[in-house]
């Protein structure tokens, strides 16, 4: 970006020494100059602007995924848990039975 400025400038100094005559033609350049940088910046905004929105929606799925994860362990835990007290029970039940013996 500095190296453009730098050419649109010294191009806007040779525009203001040369005649009248060429002044044209280097206004024109200068104008031409001056429309591909625009280019070039427009373009330089779009690709800023995709890469944001590619950025936003990795962290938009990585948000989701490590939200899917966690419900999975909490529900797994849960099996568990379950299936633990379910064990548990069936042990005092038979402790329960031998007692009565």
């Amino acid at each position: 970006m500095k190296k453009l400025f730098a050419i649109v400038a010294v191009a806007a100094f040779m525009t203001a020494c040369n005649s009248e005559e060429k002044s044209n033609e280097t206004t024109t350049a200068t104008d031409s100059l001056t429309t591909e940088a625009n280019k070039m910046a427009d373009s330089a905004s779009s690709m800023m602007n995709n890469a944001t929105d590619s950025a936003s929606k990795m962290v938009s799925n990585a948000a989701d995924s490590a939200s899917k994860m966690v419900s999975n362990v909490a529900d797994s835990a849960s099996k568990m848990v379950d299936k633990a007290a379910d064990k548990v029970e069936k042990a005092a039940e038979k402790v329960a039975d031998k007692v009565k013996h």
